[in-house]
């Protein structure tokens, strides 16, 4: 069964695929081939969202806020993006284009200009969802930035084999994976632990998120694919530093996160400030920053 699209949604539609974008979030709702939806349904059940983009911040803060210019600001999981508003700029056959300025009320609690666009380019297999970030004013602008697309993946709680993830990296697969812990606050442990993953491949399973997310640093990996047991039917294509592998702690959830992130959450003993932020990013005035991932659907 298709979902509603809501009036706020737009829709871009070629021969193979059906895309659906929500201009809340700029967020990614549906993506249809051939009658098969391969996007999360946003049940709030398991997990209310289906492809939250985290800006300006990936992950959590140290104790919910983060320090900026000697003063102190309180700052969410994942950052405000994700519950914006943004504005459709450009439409056509194959591209949509969203973005979100800073306002009075991100200043408040993010105090930088910035001008984030969000775009989606639609091919005959595949969407490409580019970031850009640009820095309007004349002092640095610090972030960080990330995707978290939920893809229908009904595993088995108890790690049956009919569904796998596999790692590669450069075009050869992946033989073991270092996770770094997660604590209860969502914060970053330093010492990584190996998950191993013969010939690329892992399955997913209930045990496998009981430590919440794999949070896999130093660009490990470049593609993960999703296989059913019909074969591969989904792989995301990614350059960035950190990637994020997560479904719902304790819940027998039919879906997994492939995150790609220019950033990741504090360390558990983080004390700096915004500029010393693991995997951060900075832009001077007039600078732009380019990044993001690639769907495709076999």
């Amino acid at each position: 069964m298709h979902k509603e699209v809501e009036s706020m949604d737009t829709r871009l539609k070629n021969g193979k695929l059906t895309l659906t974008v929500s201009a809340k979030g700029a967020e990614i709702k549906s993506l249809i081939k051939s009658g098969r939806e391969v996007m999360w349904s946003g049940n709030p059940a398991y997990w209310g969202r289906t492809a939250p983009v985290l800006f300006p911040f990936v992950g959590a803060s140290r104790g919910k806020k983060y320090r900026v210019g000697g003063a102190e600001y309180p700052m969410g999981q994942h950052g405000f993006a994700r519950d914006e508003e943004f504005e459709l700029v450009r439409k056509s056959q194959d591209q949509l284009v969203y973005e979100l300025k800073d306002t009075e009320k991100t200043r408040s609690i993010y105090p930088f200009s910035f001008i984030l666009r969000i775009e989606y380019t639609l091919t005959s297999s595949a969407v490409g969802v580019r970031y850009e970030v640009t820095n309007p004013s004349g002092t640095p602008l610090y972030f960080s930035i990330g995707g978290h697309p939920a893809f229908v993946c009904p595993f088995d709680a108890e790690g049956g084999e009919d569904y796998k993830l596999r790692f590669m990296k450069e075009g050869l697969p992946v033989s073991a994976l270092y996770s770094c812990p997660v604590t209860e606050e969502g914060l970053i442990r330093a010492e990584a632990f190996p998950v191993e993953c013969p010939d690329g491949y892992l399955v997913p399973s209930r045990k496998l998120f009981l430590g919440d997310a794999l949070v896999l640093e130093e660009q490990q990996a470049d593609r993960v694919s999703l296989i059913g047991p019909d074969g591969e039917y989904l792989r995301v294509d990614f350059d960035t530093p950190v990637l994020g592998i997560w479904s719902p702690k304790g819940l027998d959830a039919p879906f997994v996160c492939i995150e790609p992130w220019y950033g990741r959450a504090d360390g558990d003993t983080f004390e700096g400030d915004i500029t010393e932020k693991a995997y951060g990013n900075v832009l001077n005035g007039g600078e732009t920053f380019g990044g993001g991932y690639t769907i495709t659907v076999l």
